[in-house]
């Protein structure tokens, strides 16, 4: 098998971080077309497991999948060019877009902000509808009455208290290991964020840091968790964004290229600026390439680890409700009557016409557009 060199990881990952728009689903679809049937860098079997292994980590699964190929084919310098190349290029775009929407734009703009924001909530409920039907077909038995709990337990969080989310999140997982009896022990070591979710309340960078650390090594489930476990922080409880803007940042998120997380820069530039836009996104994607860096040789080890999957089978579930639950303050956050109907709109258009989330988003934002030029309120 031929390896290709640097060079051609950053081209090939650079394309990909370009051109994949569509969340996790696009990104895994390019990677295995790229690895698999164009070059035989890696083979099928191969990549179904780095698919499985990565998606037990926390934090964005393709974006960690991305690493993890470059690392196979290029090892620690291979991960680092081809993650860079594979994030870079949306971070580029997502902030351009974070400086005209969080300044002062222009009313067709802030329209198709308000218009894109407006159907979050439906890209919400379609995500988790989405990830539902899987998880409950691998749950078996009296386990289904667990699962029911922590999908519950997620939703109520979200809708409750969503800036401690991710420690509900933790106390499912943790739940599900004492359950089955599976080295319980372990468990002291997820009571580090209790002490660091109490220190980051003076608000401040280092406020920012525990709201992108939770992106980036605390949310299970895929990409959309992201969103409860920065809304509370964002808007509610320190007062970075409008309830508007945030929902904006989410749209921004799901319409530009690369990994969803991107979302997580928009809430650093509302923070504290370009340079809290950087923070952020360092903080949210470091723990990918140190799982890939210091764990990739053991990855495939962790498919068949019975804590790890004891404590997914309790977290896993419990994030599913997480994002179903993020429909209710993102739906809350609308403010006009036209957003409410558009929402509605979109809701039909993802859940029952099974039309694409950018193309949804986008045409919310271009009905946005319209909307405000023919003298609707802006939120």
């Amino acid at each position: 098998m031929t390896r290709p060199t640097l060079g051609e990881i950053a081209r090939e990952w650079g394309r990909i971080g370009c051109l994949g728009f569509g969340g996790p689903p696009a990104h895994i679809a390019m990677l295995r077309r790229l690895v698999v049937e164009r070059h035989g860098w890696i083979d099928e079997e191969e990549l179904e497991h780095a698919i499985a292994a990565t998606g037990l980590l926390p934090g964005p699964s393709s974006t960690q999948l991305a690493i993890f190929c470059a690392w196979r084919l290029g090892g620690m310098r291979g991960a680092l060019v081809g993650g860079l190349a594979f994030i870079l290029p949306g971070l580029v775009v997502i902030l351009a877009l974070a400086a005209l929407f969080l300044g002062s734009p222009p009313r067709w703009v802030a329209g198709a902000g308000a218009g894109a924001g407006a159907v979050i909530a439906a890209v919400a409920v379609h995500a988790a509808w989405g990830l539902l039907p899987a998880s409950w077909q691998r749950t078996a038995g009296a386990r289904r009455t667990r699962w029911l709990a922590y999908v519950v337990a997620g939703v109520a969080a979200t809708a409750l208290v969503g800036a401690w989310v991710v420690l509900v999140l933790l106390a499912c997982g943790a739940l599900e290991l004492v359950w089955t009896r599976v080295r319980p022990a372990g468990l002291a070591a997820h009571a580090w964020p209790v002490v660091l979710a109490a220190a980051s309340a003076t608000g401040g960078l280092l406020a920012l840091f525990w709201t992108a650390l939770k992106v980036g090594a605390l949310s299970y489930g895929g990409g959309f968790v992201i969103i409860p476990l920065m809304q509370a922080d964002a808007v509610d409880r320190h007062g970075w964004m409008t309830d508007p803007e945030f929902l904006n940042a989410v749209a921004l998120g799901q319409i530009t290229p690369g990994p969803v997380v991107h979302t997580v820069a928009v809430v650093g530039y509302a923070a504290h600026g370009l340079g809290g836009a950087l923070l952020a996104t360092l903080i949210a994607f470091g723990p990918s390439f140190a799982f890939v860096l210091l764990g990739g040789g053991r990855l495939e080890a962790l498919r068949g680890n019975p804590t790890a999957r004891a404590f997914l089978d309790g977290a896993g579930p419990a994030a599913i409700g997480a994002i179903l639950g993020a429909a209710i303050p993102l739906a809350l956050a609308l403010s006009e009557t036209w957003q409410v109907a558009l929402l509605a709109a979109g809701a039909i258009a993802l859940l029952f016409l099974r039309a694409g989330v950018v193309q949804t988003l986008l045409g919310a934002g271009a009905v946005g557009v319209a909307a405000v030029l023919l003298g609707a309120p802006l939120p």
